[in-house]
């Protein structure tokens, strides 16, 4: 059987391997991806996003790194803003908040963006969750169920494409779609999956929420846990006038929850890759410094 030193060469080979500098396309930006039949595709990797990340390994790269200045190009077109009284590096579906930092921990780490902004990406990410609290304690669009103990608006399974008259009002419902606070789409979609993968982040409003999941929504549970997502204001085709839920699971909405599960009560895939060297070269050369990078040769 394969032992681990053998995945790390593998892996380690097969990373060596992506051409970092052709996937920019003569432009500083990342692009999204390239179809043979089609070529690159016209979008590039701008505006905060997981893709934090994705720089970072490009960074890191010993054969095929990206070029130092792609990082500040990418950073220049985030967006700073308050929503609900929280001020922070935005972006609306919650998991974009998330995806990153299940394999890197940002506590007390920044880069020259968010040390002119005196917080880091942790602290963003918290304030994120915050101001999804928010979001659904207000309720603007006065979906059924949202409040301080339901809350959790992001990229996930929808009831739709569906529009239909609900209380004199007319809804759009959508199928999968990358929802968002506080601009939309948000069609009175709950994703359990994201409120739970930010534990680490507040678990002082991520625990009640996740008991009133339990409580209030016996249904949602079964073997594998939570179901992905859910919506109260649509009820149609439903037992009992219930609201919508999802028929199934996404293994990238689950395995974000039992990581970042892991990460809130061990630090345990934080502390892996902080042995990783690329990771580590791809965040000083983002600029990253300070806390545990202090002690990381």
């Amino acid at each position: 059987m394969t032992d681990e030193r053998e995945i790390s060469k593998l892996a380690d080979a097969l990373y060596r391997r992506v051409d970092w500098e052709w996937a920019r396309n003569g432009d500083l930006a990342v692009t999204h991806g390239w179809k043979p039949e089609r070529g690159f595709l016209r979008f590039r990797w701008e505006g905060y996003s997981e893709a934090i990340l994705l720089y970072v390994l490009g960074l890191g790269s010993p054969t095929h790194a990206l070029p130092e200045s792609s990082y500040p190009a990418w950073t220049r077109t985030y967006r700073w803003k308050e929503v609900y009284g929280h001020e922070f590096l935005y972006a609306g579906p919650l998991f974009t908040h998330q995806l990153s930092h299940v394999w890197i921990d940002f506590r007390g780490i920044r880069d020259d963006y968010m040390r002119e902004r005196g917080i880091d990406y942790f602290e963003n990410s918290r304030r994120a969750t915050l101001a999804q609290q928010q979001y659904a304690i207000r309720n603007p669009k006065k979906f059924a169920g949202y409040g301080e103990r339901c809350w959790g608006i992001t990229a996930s399974d929808g009831p739709g494409p569906a529009v239909r008259r609900i209380a004199g009002i007319e809804r759009r419902f959508y199928d999968y779609r990358a929802r968002s606070i506080p601009y939309g789409p948000d069609d009175g979609t709950v994703a359990p999956w994201a409120t739970i993968t930010s534990l680490p982040f507040a678990p002082e409003i991520v625990r009640p929420t996740i008991r009133h999941f339990h409580v209030a929504h016996p249904k949602l549970l079964s073997t594998y846990g939570l179901l992905c997502s859910f919506n109260e204001t649509f009820r149609e085709g439903s037992r009992h006038g219930e609201g919508w839920r999802s028929p199934g699971y996404y293994g990238i909405e689950q395995g974000p929850i039992v990581l970042m599960i892991e990460n809130h009560r061990s630090d345990f895939l934080w502390s892996l890759m902080k042995r990783s060297p690329y990771v580590v070269t791809g965040l000083r050369r983002a600029g990253f410094a300070g806390g545990w990078m202090s002690t990381t040769a």
